[in-house]
C-alpha cells in the first residue's frame, strides 16, 4: 500500500466516516431524550471529537501506519495489548457497517413510504457498491468520496439554510424537561456521532505527506462542527418536541409539510450518507487486517496486497484455513487462535 491521498481526499474521507447515516436521526434522538439542553450534550461531545480528532492526527502524522489504533497501542503498551485492540476494532468493522447500511435504508424506505422488504433490497445494494468501491482501490474510492462529501455537505448546509430563518426561541423553553438525567441519556445517544475518527486513523499511512493527516484532520473537524451545531440548533428551533416523532425529521426541517421532491431529496441523502461512511470503514478495516496479519495476531493469508489493496483482509470476508506454522511459537501462549 502505497500513500496516494492528499489533503482534499483525505478530508473527505474523516468526514465521510464521522458523520455518516446517523447525521439523518441523531439530532431529533438528542432532542427527545434531553429537550433543548441536547444542546449541551452536543457542546459536550464535539469537545471530545475535537480532542480525540488532533490526538489522532499527531499520532498519524508522527507514525503513519495502517494498523491505526492498535499501532500506536503497540507503541505505548506494547504487542499484547495492541492484539486485543486491534482484533476488538477489526471485529467491530462488519457490525457497524451492516448496522449503517440497515439505519440508511431504513431512512430512505421511510422517506419514500416504502415497505420493509424494500429497505432490505437497498441495504443489500449498498453494501455491494461499498465493497466494489473498495475492490477498484483507495485511491478512486477516495476521487468518489470527494464528490460525494461535497453534495453531502451541500445538501447539510442547504437544511440548515432553509430551516434557519423558521428557528423558533420560545422552543427552547423549558429548556432542561427531563434534567439531568436526560441529558446523560442524550450524551450516550451522541456518543454515535463522534465515532469515526479510529477508522481513519488506520488511513494515516495512504497520504502523501505526513503533514497532510493533520491538515485533513482540522479540515473535517471544523466542517463536523458547523454542521452539527446547525443541524442541533435547527431540530431544537424549528421541531422541538415534534422531532421525536417522525421516523424522518431531516425532511421536516426541509419543508413544514411533506412534498415529493422533499421525500426524494432525503431518499438521496440516505444513501449518500451510508454509502460514504462504510467507504471509509471498510477501506480502514481492510488496513487494519493486513496490519494484523503482518504482526502474526491473524491468518498471514489476510496480509495479500495487489495493486496496492488488501484482497483477503476485508472485516466481511471469511478467514482462510489456519495454516500449521501459524501462529508463531512466540505467540502460541496467548494468541486467540491457539490450538
Amino acid at each position: 500500500m502505497t500513500g496516494g491521498i492528499g489533503t482534499a481526499r483525505g478530508t473527505a474521507l474523516c468526514v465521510g466516516a464521522v458523520l455518516g447515516p446517523g447525521v439523518l436521526v441523531l439530532p431529533a434522538m438528542a432532542v427527545r431524550a434531553a429537550g433543548p439542553a441536547s444542546l449541551l450534550a452536543w457542546a459536550a461531545l464535539l469537545g471530545v471529537s475535537a480532542l480525540i480528532a488532533t490526538s489522532f492526527a499527531a499520532l498519524g502524522a508522527r507514525y503513519p501506519d495502517a494498523g491505526g489504533v492498535a499501532a500506536f497501542t503497540r507503541r505505548a503498551f506494547g504487542d499484547r495489548a495492541a492484539a486485543v485492540v486491534g482484533c476488538w476494532l477489526y471485529a467491530a468493522v462488519p457490525a457497524g457497517v451492516v448496522a449503517g447500511a440497515i439505519a440508511g435504508a431504513r431512512y430512505t424506505a421511510a422517506a419514500l413510504h416504502a415497505s420493509s422488504a424494500v429497505a432490505v433490497g437497498i441495504a443489500v445494494a449498498l453494501l455491494a457498491v461499498v465493497y466494489s468501491a473498495n475492490l477498484v482501490g483507495l485511491y478512486l474510492s477516495a476521487r468518489v468520496q470527494l464528490v460525494l462529501t461535497g453534495v453531502l455537505v451541500g445538501l447539510l448546509v442547504a437544511v440548515v439554510t432553509v430551516a434557519g430563518p423558521r428557528v423558533d426561541l420560545e422552543r427552547i423553553t423549558p429548556f432542561a424537561p427531563h434534567g439531568i438525567a436526560g441529558i446523560g441519556s442524550a450524551v450516550a445517544v451522541l456518543f454515535v456521532a463522534i465515532c469515526g475518527w479510529e477508522a481513519t486513523a488506520s488511513l494515516s499511512a495512504e497520504f502523501t505527506h505526513p503533514r497532510q493527516v493533520r491538515r485533513a484532520a482540522d479540515a473535517s473537524l471544523a466542517v463536523i462542527v458547523v454542521l452539527y451545531t446547525g443541524l442541533a440548533v435547527c431540530t431544537v428551533g424549528v421541531l422541538g418536541d415534534e422531532a421525536g416523532d417522525t421516523a424522518v425529521p431531516l425532511m421536516r426541517l426541509l419543508a413544514p409539510s411533506d412534498r415529493p421532491w422533499a421525500a426524494g431529496v432525503v431518499a438521496v441523502a440516505a444513501v449518500l450518507f451510508t454509502v460514504a461512511a462504510t467507504v471509509t470503514f471498510v477501506a480502514a478495516g481492510a488496513r487494519a487486517g493486513v496490519s494484523l496479519a503482518r504482526h502474526g495476531v491473524l491468518p498471514a493469508r489476510l496480509a495479500v496486497i495487489r495493486g496496492g489493496e488488501p484482497r483477503r483482509a476485508s472485516p466481511c470476508r471469511p478467514a482462510p484455513p489456519r495454516s500449521s506454522r501459524w501462529p508463531p511459537p512466540g505467540l502460541r501462549a496467548w494468541s486467540p487462535w491457539r490450538r
